[in-house]
């Protein structure tokens, strides 16, 4: 049976790989670092931290399965309404990541993708982001793609104007805009739909992520707090994903098949 787009499962070999097949792009929503630490007795700051540790264990883990694209939900735009104090943490924490594990990520053929509004980041931060991606963009492994300071309906509104644009410079005719005009000016162009959205810590909804990517995408929740989201809750999910059945609005497509 023919796959659909975007859909696309690679196999995997030997029981030690787990689920039979794996999709193409996995995006993840990391919720719940702050109540893990509160259930810990410890401040919310440790819960990022934490998380951070989460980070580097799935792009291994994802990497392992064979999984093509890991897009990871770090930052949205509502999230600069938290206290200063935790933005700023959270800001550093992603400066700390991108300076200690860029090398180890190059190393190991993982292309870095930033997704998500730029400006009002100041220079430091832009700037570390822009070596991340040109220090990787040759690589041909795992695309670890990093949502920061991003919101889906904003990315959407950035795109519609774009549009607006070209058709006011007499570059687009109105016609011409369709759904594959669109997807081009998303931040997200050239990097497939995922497959599967999973989402930690129990919440069920997509909180302005990836609206537009993720209008066909297998939605996963797990109850588990980010911190705590280790290889055998990846492969829960993964194998949740190989047992669906993706219809794509026509007939039944089993993930696998």
């Amino acid at each position: 049976m023919t796959r659909m787009p975007g859909a696309a499962a690679a196999a995997i070999a030997g029981a030690d790989f787990g689920p039979a097949v794996v999709p193409c792009h996995v995006a993840i929503i990391m919720d719940g670092n702050g109540r893990w630490a509160n259930a810990q007795g410890l401040p919310r700051i440790e819960g990022h931290r934490q998380g951070v540790e989460t980070v580097r264990r799935t792009v291994r883990h994802a990497r392992k399965r064979g999984i093509r694209f890991l897009t990871l939900f770090s930052f949205s735009s509502e999230n600069w309404s938290r206290p200063k104090e935790e933005v700023t943490f959270l800001l550093g924490l992603l400066k700390m990541f991108i300076r200690r594990d860029l090398a180890e990520l190059d190393s190991a053929n993982v292309r870095v993708r930033v997704v998500g509004e730029r400006e009002g980041l100041g220079e430091e931060l832009c700037a570390l982001l822009d070596e991340a991606e040109a220090t990787t963009r040759s690589n041909t492994g795992l695309t670890l793609v990093i949502a920061f300071n991003y919101g889906a309906r904003n990315e959407i509104v950035r795109a519609a104007r774009a549009l607006a644009a070209a058709v006011a410079a007499g570059e687009l005719a109105i016609g011409d805009i369709d759904e594959a005009a669109i997807a081009a000016r998303l931040d997200t162009a050239e990097i497939p739909d995922p497959d599967l959205v999973i989402r930690t810590s129990g919440e069920m909804r997509l909180s302005n992520f990836l609206l537009w990517q993720a209008a066909y995408s297998e939605l996963v929740f797990d109850a588990v707090h980010w911190p705590e989201f280790d290889d055998a809750a990846f492969d829960r999910a993964l194998e949740e994903f190989a047992a669906r059945d993706r219809r794509f609005g026509g007939l039944s497509v089993r993930a696998g098949a």
